[in-house]
């Protein structure tokens, strides 16, 4: 394939990078305390310009060796610029509705391995479940099982007392979220682990309350607040894998570069579900239990997944072009 960059182009954009990589290497030799206002906002303004002439470069097959090399300069200069940046409820906003997307479906790849291993995980729990009842036994406990004996689900008890329980049900679903996510330190055994937990329970548990005719009580209390919490878990996973994957496959950057990129973007992939588990646990702790009519729960889950994928899967606008 012939070139697509030529080099005049090459040479008249080649002082910014150096620019930047010299003020990358004057904070790792002196620290980021030592660089002054106007050569963090110049780190600033040169990161938005190489970020551009990135996605130029990833255009033309023969310029691979600048596209590494730059690629590099910014994983290096995101972690700075981000961890300066103030926050507000519109900057909040805009990132959910503007950047968010872009960031669930560039790591996609690493969302949908933990979709693929939480369905293996569920699925053999079904089949273990189905014939080996003693498993269904031992794995829910026998507390479990005299409720479920009695056709009653385990979960009434939060209707009464609902704002103490949504509480606490938020606090666990960001605590199995983040512990799912950070487990990925673990070059993603740890992530593999807490997948397999949350997949084989609620393999266990369907088909143990398919056994005594109560699927329709047991997901009719998922749909509502499951509708978000399950993909939210998901995404979690996916955090967890790319901070893995970022560890056991540098490529081309320095191992360290590498790692520091990967818990960048993973961490950018998890931070867009707190909300999402903030809403799923109101409705775990009022809605869900509730004595509502099972369709209108499946209603609401349905259309809370329909908004969520609409919102993760919306098309994105084009990068913009690399200024000239």
């Amino acid at each position: 394939m012939a070139p697509i960059l030529s080099n005049q182009w090459i040479a008249k954009r080649r002082p910014l990078w150096d620019r930047l990589a010299a003020l990358l290497l004057q904070s790792d030799q002196s620290g980021l305390a030592q660089l002054s206002r106007a050569e963090l906002q110049e780190m600033a303004l040169l990161y938005r310009q190489v970020a551009a002439d990135l996605s130029v470069l990833r255009q033309d097959t023969t310029a691979r060796t600048y596209a590494d090399h730059v690629n590099q300069l910014l994983a290096r200069a995101h972690h700075i610029i981000y961890s300066r940046r103030k926050t507000s409820i519109a900057s909040l906003f805009r990132f959910l509705r503007d950047e968010y997307p872009r960031i669930f479906q560039q790591q996609l790849p690493f969302v949908t391995a933990s979709l693929l291993v939480s369905l293996a995980w569920g699925m053999l729990g079904v089949v273990l479940t189905d014939s080996r009842p003693e498993f269904m036994r031992h794995y829910v406990g026998p507390s479990m099982i005299a409720t479920m004996e009695r056709h009653q689900m385990w979960t009434d008890s939060v209707i009464t007392i609902k704002p103490m329980a949504s509480s606490r049900i938020m606090t666990n679903n960001l605590t199995v979220s983040f512990v799912t996510f950070a487990s990925g330190i673990t070059f993603g055994l740890g992530t593999f682990f807490y997948l397999y937990v949350n997949g084989m329970m609620l393999g266990v548990i369907g088909a143990a309350c398919h056994q005594y005719g109560m699927s329709l009580l047991l997901w009719s209390f998922v749909a509502p607040h499951g509708s978000l919490e399950l993909p939210s878990i998901l995404i979690a996973g996916g955090a967890g894998f790319r901070l893995g994957y970022g560890m056991l496959f540098p490529g081309a950057l320095r191992w360290k570069d590498s790692v520091a990129k990967g818990g960048i973007e993973a961490t950018r992939l998890v931070s867009g579900i707190i909300p999402l588990l903030v809403i799923a646990g109101t409705l775990e702790g009022f809605f869900s239990p509730s004595h509502a009519a099972p369709w209108l729960k499946f209603t609401v889950g349905g259309l809370l997944f329909a908004l969520l994928l609409a919102w993760l899967f919306r098309p994105l606008k084009p990068a913009p072009p690399a200024a000239q």
